[in-house]
Formats: structure tokens, sequence, C-alpha cells
């Protein structure tokens, strides 16, 4: 029996590990997909104390701080949780059950879809989601990327330095971080287009170009799409965790859920004022942590 189960292996996951095993308490984290989407991030210029890392070296580093305590780590996929009087029974797609007195739910979010017609079909073949995984395949061809928040932008800066000519389709206006709005605008090759989205996808077996709902027509080989991300949330609804409009887990100051027990940190949750970064996740699991140390030791007392 563990005193705490982590689900999520990003930053809010991680964070909550090393502060878990300081305070001395039986811990175990599960992840399919250790280090979160922070990885896809080529460079991350805005955590205090690292002038510039890339997204997977950040993340490599906190693995190795928690392994370094000696927590267990199980890279799996989780297929059920439920509770069961004062413990939780956590199921992996191994049918490995984990039994513990309280839950961290660091569970991230994922990236939303374009959804819209043959978007499927060409997942793979001009369609991508991870822009620091594809970017060197389209080396010399023209690629547009979708959305106007900051990884738009930081994905823009990147197809730079690979596409002749970057398209950057912003919903609205643009809305990242001015400091990369500004390199965005410097670059001779980024033409940003606002007020506008991806209407229709062209091509045979690969995309050939797309059409914007202005009626424009962009000649590009890539779509890279960066239109934000939606909590994962799926997985616990049947524990009857309480959640907003959008899906985000509802907390409070202390990461608390409605559910005895259960805490939750990171992207996946309404704290930090909806200010989702590394920084803000990182802070949320050592705050959970904490949380889970006073409630072991009352449960205890």
């Amino acid at each position: 029996m563990y005193d705490l189960i982590i689900i999520g292996g990003g930053a809010a996951g991680m964070t909550a590990a090393i502060y878990a095993a300081r305070y001395k308490l039986k811990t175990i984290l599960v992840s399919e997909n250790l280090g979160g989407l922070i990885v896809d991030a080529h460079k991350v210029e805005n955590y205090p104390g690292i002038n510039n890392v890339s997204g997977m070296e950040l993340m490599n580093r906190m693995e190795e701080h928690v392994r370094s305590f000696n927590v267990e780590i199980k890279e799996q996929n989780i297929k059920d949780i439920k509770k069961d009087k004062d413990k939780f029974i956590v199921t992996t797609d191994k049918e490995e059950k984990i039994e513990g007195k309280s839950l961290i739910l660091a569970l991230g979010t994922k990236k939303r879809r374009l959804n819209i017609k043959d978007e499927e079909r060409f997942a793979g073949k001009g369609i991508s989601y991870c822009y620091t995984c594809d970017a060197p395949f389209y080396k010399g061809k023209n690629a547009v990327v979708a959305g106007g928040g900051d990884s738009a932008c930081i994905a823009s800066l990147l197809l730079s330095e690979y596409c002749p000519k970057v398209y950057l389709v912003a919903k609205d206006k643009l809305t990242g971080e001015p400091h990369n709005i500004s390199l965005v605008q410097d670059k001779k090759n980024i033409e940003i287009i606002e007020k506008a989205i991806i209407e229709k996808i062209k091509g045979e077996k690969h995309v050939e170009s797309v059409i914007l709902n202005n009626g424009q027509e962009l000649k590009v080989n890539a779509i890279f799409v960066e239109v934000g991300s939606i909590p994962s949330t799926s997985l616990i609804k049947k524990l009857g965790i309480n959640l907003d409009e959008v899906g985000y887990i509802v907390v409070n100051p202390k990461m608390q859920t409605n559910i005895e027990g259960v805490f939750a940190a990171g992207d996946v949750t309404t704290g930090s004022g909806g200010v989702r970064q590394v920084i803000t996740a990182a802070a949320e699991g050592a705050i959970a942590a904490n949380s889970v140390f006073n409630y072991i030791r009352i449960k205890k007392a």
C-alpha cells in the first residue's frame, strides 16, 4: 500500500514526487508519457535559473532528480481508477493493480485538433502535432502553423530555420508573449495571417495546399497544429471529481479536489489563475505533495 499514487509524469507530477520523497511518503509515479507536453518545446526561456533549455532536456533533468530519491516510476497507461472505502485502486493497461491512500492527479492536457475534413487522412502525411519532432522533415518546403498563442509563435520560429516560407494563421490576433511575437514579426520568411482559420486541406497522398476561410490558398506541404489544448480528465469522471465548464479539475489553494484524499496539480487544474506554464505546474505539484503529507499525517494521528 502506497501513501501516494501520482498519475502523470510532467512538471507537476515530477515535482510532486520529489517533494513527496522528501516528506518520506511511500510514493509511486505512473505515467504513459514521462515529461508531458513540454518535451515538444524546442526552447524554454522562462524557467528561472535556466536561460535556455529544450523541453526534453528540462524534463530529463526533472526525471533524473526524481529517480535520485528512488521514487518508483511505472511507465504504463492507466486503465481505471476507483475508490474503495479509504483507499484508491489504480489499474494499468497491463492489469496491474496499485493501491494507495491518496492520489495526485497531474494528468496534464492534450492538443486540440483542427476538427476539419481529411484531418485524420493527412495525419503523418503533412499534418503534425509536434513541431520539434517533425520540423526537420520539411526542410526546403513551405509550412503553415495553425494557432495564435505562444506555442504557435515558437513553432513558427523553429520552422523558419528549415522552411523557406512559414505562414502563421491565427483565428484572432496573436496572443503569445510579446517577446515571442516580436521575434516572429522580425522574421522575414514568416507571414502572419490574422483573423483566419484553415477550412480545407488539398492534396492526393500528401498535403499540397490549404484553403483559409477568407478564400486564400496557401501552397504548403506541412500543417503544424498549435490551436491550444484540452484537459485530460476523461479517466477520472467516474470518481465524481468536480470539473469546471471546460473540463479542468476544480481545486482549492491547497490543490484539494472535492473528493477526500484526491489532489490535483498542473495544467489539468483551475489553479494558478489559468497561467499554465512549467513553473506553475511545478509549484502546484509542490503544494499538492505538502497537502498530501498533512493529510496522511492527520490520518495516522
